[in-house]
């Protein structure tokens, strides 16, 4: 969680050029909606400054002089504008929205994507819910940077400049007296910023701690709940919400205060406006139109510093999610492609190992020295006590990790030579935790290849004996399976998955602990199907239990990452080595059983 909360603390500058660059160029398609939407902001910020002007001249030119038709028509216009303005905002906004989708899309698609390039390597020391958050919460703060963040900013920026333009026109003396208090105000910005930047550091931090101690308590709540807990649990939540709370609290404190400081130099300006323009009308200096004209300009003038004070947080959180967004981009931690991969065809199913050593962390060897052929169709079973290295074996055969020294090869050939997805289309993987995506159990035998039929799914049910509940089940088929497969037992569950790995009809078909989690009665019959499966394909089981692979053509026994011994189960009892012993004693442990 500490390393979690490191990495959420990730803040940068309020403004990271880099960052921005790299930004822009998902924007770099779109440019055609970007140069619509400056030029209607161009125009629409010079509506709203208008009006006041148009209202000086209402005052000096109109009603002093009594032109009532003159006035109509200045009226006609101030509502005109009015009207323009709201169409160009229709637009605007509809806009920049629609630009602001796009992108997003585009850039969660590539996050997507990339994820799904990662190696194993990286879930192994990622917490899930990170991943999650930059593809989600993440992106979602450059959503509203995109859409109305540059937008608005732009909006506002004109609308400050047309401002001045109109002011300084008017009369640049009292333009200056309004401007008095400016000084002071980037001063308070500047003062503003800085605080507001610290806590938003602390708001990220401790969010960060409740996200990732609420989303392991909730993924872990059966442990919490068998052991009775919950108090517990429920004071440590209390003790980090409390710290979020007061962090949000005090960040609420600096808005709370610098709003109001921005309503005060409004109301300064306004009396400063009051006093000089009112002492210049008196002296016929000054028009009372101008002086009305400037209270307006005024109001209108604040309104926009204060939203540059919003959009400077809209920024600086979009500054802090991209750069934990082209963080996860960046990472490498992927199985390099071969620059010009063989393609295969078809494969006959040789499998050799030379020398391979492999490690996940780097000098920790799991797997040491190890070589063995498997000829095509033959079957293969490795055993050995646990941490043995024998599911490592199968990950670095469909390449979910590489190895650090030695080769494996698929018909002669290297599998780094392969094209990966070429590599994995011919081996189907059986694994002791099964996992079910939310649909239906068809979706989740067939995993949404439009290659396999109906009637395939179903023939590859009825031969791993999952049919029978299958069709007991009320939709049959079509029966929607919650999240992981939560109405299913753990042995239907064993069995869609068996059904999934035949469905593909593999060259190569691998059962790791495949049949551990099911009963007898349940594993005869996967025992049944697999005898019929096997022929003609080469095929790899690990397993516990020695009585499940007695008929294998060969096994293989490891040891602390060392291939020990291999033969057939006379061959390695008569040797009276480590195979000997593990069957000595599961034959004890049974007896045991029986005996009980």
């Amino acid at each position: 969680m500490a390393e979690q909360s490191k990495d959420d603390e990730i803040l940068g500058k309020a403004y990271d050029s880099k960052l921005m660059r790299r930004l822009l160029k998902y924007v770099k398609p779109y440019k055609k909606y970007v140069i619509l939407a400056i030029l209607l902001n161009i125009i629409v910020s010079a509506l709203g400054p208008l009006r006041p002007y148009l209202t000086k001249i209402a005052f000096d030119d109109k009603i002093q002089n009594k032109d009532f038709h003159g006035l109509l028509i200045i009226c006609a216009i101030l509502l005109a504008s009015l009207m323009l303005q709201a169409f160009i905002q229709y637009f605007l906004t509809f806009y920049t929205e629609l630009m602001g989708q796009k992108i997003i899309y585009d850039i969660r698609v590539q996050l997507f994507s990339h994820v799904q390039k990662l190696a194993l390597k990286y879930f192994d020391k990622t917490p899930v819910g990170r991943t999650v958050t930059r593809v989600t919460n993440d992106v979602d703060s450059l959503n509203e940077m995109f859409s109305s963040g540059i937008v608005t900013v732009f909006s506002d920026i004109f609308v400050i400049i047309w401002i001045f333009i109109f002011m300084f026109l008017m009369s640049w003396d009292l333009s200056l007296v309004t401007l008095a208090v400016m000084p002071v105000l980037i001063y308070a910005t500047f003062l503003f910023r800085k605080k507001v930047r610290e806590t938003y550091r602390d708001v990220r931090l401790h969010l960060a701690r409740l996200n990732s101690y609420m989303q392991e308590r909730v993924t872990g709540m059966n442990v919490v709940q068998i052991f009775a807990k919950e108090k517990e649990e429920m004071q440590k939540f209390s003790a980090i919400n409390t710290d979020n709370k007061i962090v949000n609290i005090k960040s609420i404190l600096y808005y709370a205060v610098f709003f109001p400081v921005v309503e005060l130099l409004s109301a300064i300006s306004v009396g400063l406006i009051i006093w000089y323009g009112g002492g210049e009308v008196i002296q016929s200096r000054l028009t009372v139109g101008i002086l009305i004209a400037f209270l307006q300009y005024t109001e209108m003038f604040w309104r926009p510093i204060r939203d540059l004070s919003e959009k400077y947080n809209i920024l600086q959180t979009a500054m802090a999610s991209s750069e934990r967004i082209f963080k996860l981009l960046d990472d490498d931690t992927i199985i390099k492609e071969p620059e010009n991969p063989v393609h295969l065809t078809n494969i006959r199913g040789e499998v050799e190992f030379n020398n391979v050593w492999f490690a996940y962390n780097p000098g920790e060897y799991v797997l040491k020295n190890l070589s063995f052929k498997i000829n095509p169709g033959e079957r293969i079973a490795i055993v050995g006590a646990t941490g043995a290295g024998k599911t490592s074996i199968i990950n670095i055969f469909t390449r979910f990790y590489d190895i650090g020294r030695g080769s494996i090869s698929l018909d002669g050939i290297d599998i780094r030579e392969l094209d990966i997805s070429d590599l994995r289309k011919y081996i189907s993987v059986v694994l002791q935790d099964v996992f079910l995506f939310s649909g239906t159990i068809k979706s989740n035998i067939s995993l949404g290849n439009k290659n396999i039929s109906d009637e395939e799914i179903i023939e590859a049910a009825k031969t791993v004996g999952a049919h029978k509940f299958i069709s007991q089940l009320p939709n049959g088929y079509d029966e929607e399976v919650k999240e992981k497969g939560a109405t299913l037992s753990v042995g239907q569950k064993q069995l869609i998955s068996f059904a999934r790995a035949l469905a593909y009809n593999p060259q190569i078909l691998i059962l790791d602990e495949a049949t551990s989690s099911v009963d007898t009665e349940t594993e005869q019959l996967i025992q049944n199907a697999i005898e019929k499966l096997l022929i003609g394909r080469t095929s790899i089981v690990i397993a516990h239990r020695l009585s499940t692979i007695q008929n294998a053509d060969k096994i293989f026994v490891m040891h602390k990452g060392e291939l020990k011994e291999e033969g057939t189960h006379q061959e390695l009892l008569a040797k009276r080595g480590i195979y000997y012993k593990l069957y000595q004693l599961q034959y004890k442990d049974q007896e045991i059983i029986k005996t009980a």
